[in-house]
């Protein structure tokens, strides 16, 4: 027996395993690893890994593919109090038939994971603001970065956006913090060719940010970047490739961590956007620890 699944714009960009994991919630990932091996589950007749990342019109096969109990995971979605919902809508900034533009908050995922069980999108699902209908994440945003974040009430405009970011039509502007005193000009293009891994694989990925340098001292630095590509992780490595990694983060750290801060100093400050013939641009305000680090650190916004 064969089923067939056609992917829409929803879901180009994101890789098959995140895609059935999402699809069918309760699989685990050791038996989407299995099934992909054994040739079980396809795209476009093909056999793959897990890693491959979904394209419009791509077809998923799945052959004599069912889940028995004993494989599923017993994940538990997360269940937001009436104070978290209330909370997280106080920080929409825009709300309209179509989408929320909302000041993210540090802390929180977009989506629930086996690491992080808060997240936005289970949040939105019991708000009154998404009553009979469906909130879709249609872009990333680290758990620890906080700042303009864009969710779809419906999936047209879910694949709409989708495809703006996919074709960098939507410009975001992040501001940062980061330790020591950047020696580059004051504006220009950072241009890296960043290493991941797939398994044992190496990936080479080229990675453009076009920076400018709002303030700095001796000490730290504040900066502005617009990233032109948008590869995982992708400001947080490049700081740290330059020697000068975001104060607070853990994963890329080129000096020692500040054991009072715990915050990461990334912010997405700006999205502007045109659809359907209007343009729209969101600001959000940086959070309060973002503000006393700028003070701290004597640097000016």
């Amino acid at each position: 027996m064969k089923k067939t699944i056609n992917v829409d714009a929803t879901y180009a960009g994101m890789r098959i395993d995140r895609f059935l994991r999402q699809h069918f919630e309760t699989i685990p990932q050791s038996l989407i690893e299995k099934n992909l091996r054994i040739g079980k589950i396809k795209l476009n007749k093909n056999k793959i890994k897990s890693s491959i990342k979904l394209k419009i019109n791509d077809k998923i096969e799945l052959h004599n593919f069912e889940i028995k109990k004993e494989q599923v995971n017993k994940k538990i979605k997360f269940k937001p109090s009436v104070t978290i919902i209330k909370e997280n809508e106080g920080f929409i900034i825009e709300n309209n038939d179509d989408f929320i533009a909302l000041n993210k908050q540090a802390g929180i995922s977009v989506q629930g994971g086996t690491k992080s069980k808060k997240n936005l999108i289970d949040i939105f699902s019991n708000s009154e603001i998404f009553k009979d209908q469906k909130p879709y994440s249609v872009h990333r945003l680290d758990k620890e970065t906080s700042g303009v974040f864009l969710i779809a009430k419906n999936r047209p405009t879910a694949q709409l956006l989708t495809s703006l970011f996919r074709l960098r039509k939507i410009y975001k502007t992040y501001i940062a913090i980061c330790h020591g005193e950047i020696t580059m000009k004051d504006k220009g293009l950072i241009k890296h060719n960043l290493i991941r891994y797939d398994d044992t694989k190496k990936i080479i990925e080229t990675a453009e940010t076009n920076y400018e340098i709002l303030d700095k001292n001796i000490n730290s630095t504040f900066i502005q970047l617009k990233p032109i590509t948008g590869r995982k992780h992708q400001l947080r490595k490049q700081l740290f490739d330059l020697g000068h990694s975001i104060i607070g983060d853990k994963k890329y750290n080129s000096y020692k961590i500040q054991k009072n801060n715990k915050n990461l100093m990334l912010h997405s400050y700006e999205i502007k956007f045109k659809m359907n013939e209007k343009k729209y641009k969101f600001r959000a305000t940086p959070p309060e620890y973002f503000r006393n680090m700028l003070k701290a650190k004597r640097l000016n916004f």
